[in-house]
């Protein structure tokens, strides 16, 4: 049984009422993440689905982390976990999600990533088992100094092929720090440093310059087209990273880099541009 079997199985046991219909909003609400990023998962990425989302349905439906990952039978209540479950160590998946990015920030380059997931969930153990449940210590992140730049970056994807619903920028995932030099350096210009955000591309449309998962810097500050380039935006509903060019007054062409996928030609009007694509984090200017 796939993880997201499992997923679905399990919210439909504790919440019966909801349905086949329903119970993906339900489930977004319950983890705190977008409509879109649960459909993704059921879609085939479960990639995306990170630990703290699972830990986030462990705690939202009322089960074991392990179930889900590779539970067979009905969902088990996380009361009848034994002890040393890995979500009996869970004390709120903020928590646990600081104490990863802690433990990866000091000791990602000794351990892989299961290994630094046990350490992390070994920590919160004892702290749920001393009775607490906060972690006290100063997760206050990434700070940047006068000559560098803090760029969020956000659990946003813009389709680089046929679109894809959507999204705010409204769940950062963690920081990037960028000296300003550096910038400069590549040629890249922007509104306001606090205008720039890093979102994942997604698709095959505009392979060469921007590849599949490819992370990519934005300037959040323009919203209209200021001449030829690459932007994010969002045409008949659905959201994209293209290159575009005016065709005339009323005309927008959506050009795809792959040359295997067809150009387009968007009425301006029908074009939302929410961003500008500056630099595709492998350094590439586009």
């Amino acid at each position: 049984m796939k993880t997201t079997d499992r997923i679905t199985k399990l919210v439909l046991a504790r919440k019966p009422d909801i349905g086949v219909r329903g119970f993906k909003r339900d489930l977004a609400t319950t983890c705190g993440v977008s409509y879109e990023a649960v459909r993704q998962w059921f879609a085939g990425d479960t990639e995306n689905i990170k630990n703290e989302n699972l830990i986030a349905i462990a705690e939202g439906y009322d089960t074991t982390v392990d179930w889900l990952l590779s539970g067979k039978g009905e969902p088990p209540r996380r009361k009848g976990a034994s002890p040393d479950s890995s979500d009996a160590a869970t004390v709120g998946t903020g928590a646990a999600q600081k104490m990863l990015e802690m433990i990866r920030k000091h000791a990602g380059k000794s351990l892989n990533a299961e290994a630094q997931e046990k350490l992390a969930m070994a920590a919160l153990t004892v702290a749920s088992e001393s009775g607490g449940n906060v972690i006290e210590a100063d997760f206050s992140g990434l700070k940047a100094r006068p000559d560098e730049i803090l760029i969020p970056q956000y659990d946003v994807r813009a389709a680089m092929g046929h679109g894809q619903v959507p999204a705010d920028y409204n769940e950062a995932i963690r920081n990037l720090i960028v000296r300003e030099d550096v910038l400069r350096e590549k040629g890249v210009t922007y509104t306001s440093a606090a205008a720039l955000a890093m979102i994942t591309g997604w698709g095959q449309s505009m392979e060469g310059t921007i590849n599949d998962k490819d992370p990519v810097i934005v300037d959040r500050g323009v919203n209209e087209f200021i001449g030829d380039g690459v932007y994010v935006l969002t045409w008949h509903g659905l959201l994209y990273i293209k290159r575009l060019q005016q065709v005339d007054e009323d005309h927008l062409r959506m050009i795809s880099d792959n040359k295997h996928y067809e150009n387009q030609t968007a009425r301006i009007d029908d074009v939302t541009i929410h961003a500008k694509v500056l630099l595709v984090w492998n350094a590439q200017k586009v």
